[in-house]
């Protein structure tokens, strides 16, 4: 579902996951006139401390996303995490971005490199189901390499190096034997972190 024109100062954001970056979109939203809904289930959500409103569910609980979706004006996410189900059963209930489809694509990071290696060039990488796969596909992706969990690993966490005769079956274990992308280093002169946004009507803002 399509947000046909931009809400209007009042209107009320709601939000999937009360974490850190939650608590900082629902201050951000609060400077602008707009006011935040934020769905989470138990736990330790700091972005209830400055929300207007919140509910404690899971999410996959749809009657409780049923009434959010009719208590909001848009919908969106803190995280990558939340289920593609619980995003694809509000899509059709509200307006909702990014869409299901594209945090689908950006929970997994096989499926992401496989999306961005058709339009971008990126990092070397292979997928690794087991200590043969990690075996081969150093020589894809050179030597080191950085093998992480292709779901669920954030700041460092189901990640770790591998080199060209390392013990294969050790790195697995240290990532907990989850299915996992080798991924290549990159020699690089400097970092720089660019955020692209489009609107619904294809308006782009770049930060």
């Amino acid at each position: 579902m399509r947000l046909e024109k931009p809400l209007p100062p009042g209107s009320t954001i709601g939000i999937l996951g009360g974490g850190q970056l939650g608590r900082m979109l629902a201050l951000a939203a609060a400077r602008l006139g707009l006011k935040c809904h934020i769905l989470a289930p138990e736990g330790d959500n700091p972005a209830f401390q400055v929300a207007d409103s919140h509910t404690i569910a899971r999410y996959e609980d749809e009657a409780a996303l049923e009434a959010f979706a009719k208590s909001v004006g848009v919908v969106t996410y803190e995280f990558e995490n939340v289920p593609a189900v619980t995003a694809a059963f509000l899509d059709r209930l509200v307006p909702l971005a990014p869409n299901a489809r594209a945090l689908e694509i950006a929970q997994d990071r096989l499926t992401e490199k496989e999306f961005l290696s058709k339009i971008a060039s990126i990092a070397p990488f292979a997928p690794v189901e087991s200590a043969a796969d990690l075996e081969a596909g150093i020589a894809r992706t050179g030597s080191p390499g950085v093998l992480k969990t292709r779901r669920l690993g954030y700041d460092g966490k189901g990640q770790t190096r591998f080199a060209a005769g390392d013990d294969a079956e050790a790195a697995i274990a240290a990532i907990g034997r989850a299915p996992a992308i080798l991924e290549g280093f990159v020699a690089f002169e400097r970092e720089i972190s660019v955020i692209a946004a489009r609107g619904w009507p294809g308006e782009i803002a770049v930060y």
